[in-house]
């Protein structure tokens, strides 16, 4: 018999970037899998449409696709916002089929509470007035994904832990962290004054649950992270909000660095790879 499930009321996950080298598609499956949830939102940046490319779609991808596929038809009520990475499915807005929609927003009702639910973008001046730079930037985002990768596989070899690049950048250049706490406290400051208690959003990749307050009032502020670098979820059950943790899970199954590894990157692909994005870049 399988472990049992963790039953949660409503999980939150955006910024999966399926059809990625940065995306972890393994770790998010084990984590679907370990839960049983009565309402699914995928906030955003779920299929990179931006990067696609038919070259690299492993089957890790397609499971998660799958399995999100089998919650809709056994009546999990799944929404899926629109982000900017995926924002060709904006045309589709308002479809529905059975208990699966495609929505730009979403406003719940949450144990009495409104939580105003989408993913972010709009807040974004370089995907409102320079969608190229915007797009640019992504690759060179992916780029560094894959070098951090070349970097922790060395580093595991050598006997020493992963580091997050990205991460360490971002939370060190100064303009990055004035971008996200301007982007914090925008969503706040609009779901004050629409008297929401909590707005739920992505596309930043910074997991936070967390008051935020204005002269008019407070709000809930929570963003789920991301499944590139953070490896984080937003659970609600019984009205009440937690992060969950890929990287802090005792019960998560650990994929080693070197035997997980897709068989894509194997054999020089990953360097490869590296020089391409490199020569893209340039371009």
């Amino acid at each position: 018999m399988g472990k049992k499930k963790r039953e949660v009321d409503i999980v939150v996950i955006s910024d999966i970037h399926l059809g990625t080298y940065g995306c972890h598609a393994k770790e998010l499956l084990q984590y679907l899998k370990s839960i049983k949830p009565k309402k699914v939102i995928l906030n955003g940046d779920i299929i990179d449409i931006w990067q696609f490319s038919k070259r690299y779609w492993p089957k890790s991808h397609m499971q998660v696709v799958k399995h999100i596929m089998g919650l809709i038809s056994n009546g999990v009520k799944v929404y899926y916002i629109t982000g900017n990475h995926d924002e060709l499915l904006r045309k589709f807005v308002g479809f529905r089929l059975g208990s699966f929609s495609i929505l730009n927003k979403l406003v719940l009702k949450i144990s009495g509470k409104r939580a105003w639910i989408f993913h972010g973008d709009v807040f974004d001046v370089t995907m409102q007035h320079s969608k190229w730079l915007a797009k640019l930037g992504a690759i060179g985002y992916d780029t560094l994904i894959l070098i951090n990768r070349a970097v922790n596989f060395f580093s595991v070899k050598l006997g020493s832990g992963p580091v997050s690049m990205s991460k360490k950048i971002k939370n060190g250049v100064k303009s990055a962290v004035k971008f996200i706490n301007n982007f914090e406290q925008t969503a706040a400051d609009i779901a004050i004054s629409n008297e929401y208690d909590y707005v739920v959003c992505g596309h930043i990749h910074q997991p936070e649950i967390k008051t935020m307050t204005n002269r008019e009032g407070e709000v809930i502020y929570l963003n789920s992270g991301d499944w590139v670098e953070n490896l984080t979820a937003l659970e609600c059950t019984k009205g009440v909000w937690v992060m969950y943790r890929y990287h802090e899970d005792e019960n998560a199954k650990r994929i080693d660095i070197n035997n997980g590894r897709d068989k894509s990157l194997e054999n020089g692909q990953l360097f490869k790879k590296l020089q391409q994005e490199f020569n893209l870049l340039k371009k």
